[in-house]
């Protein structure tokens, strides 16, 4: 089976619609889906809702699909580098649903391993815990929080095979891994296709079998914030 697309828009083909769950990877701006979210935004699909620790920044990553209005739903963890973000929420053109970094990602691979929820300790006592069920084991309080299972995943990684064997390069892991998994089809973007046997096996961070399509691409490096110290 040929899982290599010659382009995003090919990758993508048939599987986007309205009112669709995205679960995107990425970690700030490190090991995003760059090149997907702008087949995405080309292809005019709106009313998505995303699954992703964050929203990017106002021209880049998600935060482009805003600019569009093609988002109605966040479900994220950190949303402090993007004002339109924060424009539209704080106007009501935008539903947030917070979650605690942790509890994103173990969402996400909640859903990939077919949980549909799990008990935490954290976010009880605060505006997180509202209106779910509460259990108490061992004399302390948990909360449910339920897996995410998303109509789509998109990924980034840094060197996959032909297969979908893929290496995420350091912060890029966070959640991209958790996001592969979780979606009913995961498309992966990659900096490197490479051929079959020259990965090592005990590199390998994402098995080829949760991969649907590929496609390689050349890659913006961007950093949120560029903090330097004087000389």
């Amino acid at each position: 089976m040929n899982k290599i697309y010659n382009s995003p828009e090919e990758a993508l083909n048939g599987l986007l619609h309205d009112d669709m769950l995205i679960a995107a990877g990425g970690f700030g701006l490190c090991g995003i889906p760059e090149l997907l979210l702008d087949a995405i935004r080309t292809s005019g699909v709106k009313d998505l809702t995303f699954a992703s620790n964050n929203a990017g920044v106002d021209d880049f990553g998600i935060g482009i699909l805003l600019q569009t209005r093609q988002v109605k739903k966040m479900i994220s963890s950190y949303v402090g580098e993007n004002a339109e973000f924060m424009r539209q929420y704080l106007s009501g053109e935008l539903e947030l649903e917070f979650n605690p970094q942790g509890t994103l990602a173990e969402r996400m691979r909640a859903g990939g391993a077919g949980i549909p929820g799990f008990y935490t300790k954290t976010g009880v006592g605060t505006i997180i815990a509202e209106n779910k069920d509460h259990r108490d084991f061992n004399g302390e309080t948990y909360i449910m929080e339920e897996g995410i299972f998303a109509d789509l995943s998109i990924v980034k990684a840094w060197k996959a095979d032909e297969t979908g064997n893929a290496i995420f390069r350091k912060t890029a892991r966070n959640f991209n891994l958790p996001a592969a998994t979780c979606g009913k089809v995961c498309v992966m973007e990659v900096e490197e296709i490479v051929p079959v046997g020259s990965l090592d096996p005990d590199y390998i961070h994402l098995p080829g079998i949760y991969v649907h399509r590929i496609v390689e691409g050349q890659h913006e490096k961007r950093i949120e914030q560029r903090t330097v110290r004087e000389a």
